[in-house]
């Protein structure tokens, strides 16, 4: 049945909407920080700037400690993502494959992981880290960043292990594959999707987590990014060229994985069903 120009047209006004909702606040803070100082403050906004400058970058790049904060994100995001995807690689597996005693308890008990805040838990994470003489120490937080993010990974790569039919693996076992080859050469394959949107949330959630380093990282040279932008503006008093340029590095990252991995997660899901 056809659908009336009314029917049409609220489905596309709305995504425009939402789009110039979300993305005018990201297109604002990247113009801003390419404006020279002038066409920032001033009191007829500049929506669409014809002078760039890269002095605003400059003065973010050459700021004390930028380049060990990054170093510090990058490994802490890093470890505790591939971490976690090989522990929920292995996990998921038992959980979707192999029955236990106790195996609705542990289901569960990753369930309540995954819904409970870790803001409430700051307070005793700092007493363990503290009475373990970690204070200041990148391995905690790296390890309570896998642990943020390794219920959801759990969770969502056994919805994927689970809708591998059975036969597959028990096809190569006949062929003479071991359980752990089957594993790695019919299943694994088959997760990709599962495996980008994991990463993907894991490195959005580390890359971004701000409480737990603000309680157990007080030495500028062991704290990471989200802290020190949070404190950016101290240090530069109302310089918005360079808070947003500090934004706009932050950010990118974080941009490019979502833009790679959106795109290998399509391939990826597209490539499985044309071979299922």
């Amino acid at each position: 049945m056809r659908r009336s120009l009314f029917g049409r047209f609220w489905p596309n006004a709305t995504a425009i909407i939402l789009f110039l909702g979300f993305a005018f606040p990201v297109y604002w803070m990247f113009s801003t920080a390419f404006k020279p100082t002038g066409d920032i403050i001033t009191d007829t906004p500049v929506w669409f700037p014809t002078d760039f400058t890269f002095s605003h970058f400059s003065k973010v790049v050459s700021a004390d400690h930028f380049w060990t904060l990054v170093r510090n994100s990058v490994l802490v995001t890093v470890i505790s993502v591939l971490s976690s995807l090989v522990i929920a690689l292995l996990a998921s597996f038992a959980m979707a494959r192999m029955r236990f005693k106790g195996k609705r308890g542990v289901l569960l008990t990753f369930m309540i992981a995954q819904m409970a805040p870790w803001e409430v838990m700051v307070i005793a994470v700092y007493m363990l880290v503290r009475d373990a003489d970690m204070l200041d120490s990148l391995v905690p937080l790296t390890v309570f960043y896998m642990m943020m993010v390794l219920p959801f990974t759990i969770l969502t790569l056994r919805g994927y292990v689970a809708a591998v039919p059975k036969e597959l693996e028990e096809s190569a076992m006949v062929d003479g594959c071991t359980r752990p080859q089957a594993f790695v050469k019919v299943i694994l394959p088959l997760l990709g999707p599962g495996l980008m949107a994991t990463s993907l949330f894991g490195f959005i959630t580390a890359w971004n987590e701000f409480p737990l380093v603000l309680i157990l990282n007080k030495d500028i040279g062991s704290q990471t990014l989200p802290l020190w932008l949070s404190q950016f503006q101290t240090a530069f008093g109302d310089d918005w060229g360079a808070t947003m340029a500090a934004s706009s590095l932050f950010a990118i990252p974080i941009l490019i994985l979502f833009v790679y991995l959106q795109r290998k997660a399509v391939s990826g899901l597209t490539s499985g069903a044309v071979k299922g």
